[in-house]
């Protein structure tokens, strides 16, 4: 089986893998512990929302690009 017959829609494997990566990042930025290095707690809490909305996101466009 070759990868065109694979997927309904060619863009369906970008979307995925686009929208993993945000998920990757939203973690890898929550796993920096940013309340933990800024000195101000309003940036922590925007920087936190940020990367929650992102792994949101994130998970959209995956669960967008595999329904049908």
């Amino acid at each position: 089986m070759n990868v065109t017959n694979r997927f309904s829609d060619r863009l369906e494997p970008i979307g995925v893998a686009v929208g993993v990566l945000l998920v990757l990042v939203a973690i890898a930025t929550l796993a920096g512990a940013p309340w933990a290095t800024k000195g101000d707690a309003l940036a922590s809490v925007i920087q936190v929302v940020g990367a929650i909305g992102t792994a949101a996101i994130g998970a959209l466009l995956v669960w967008l690009s595999r329904t049908d």
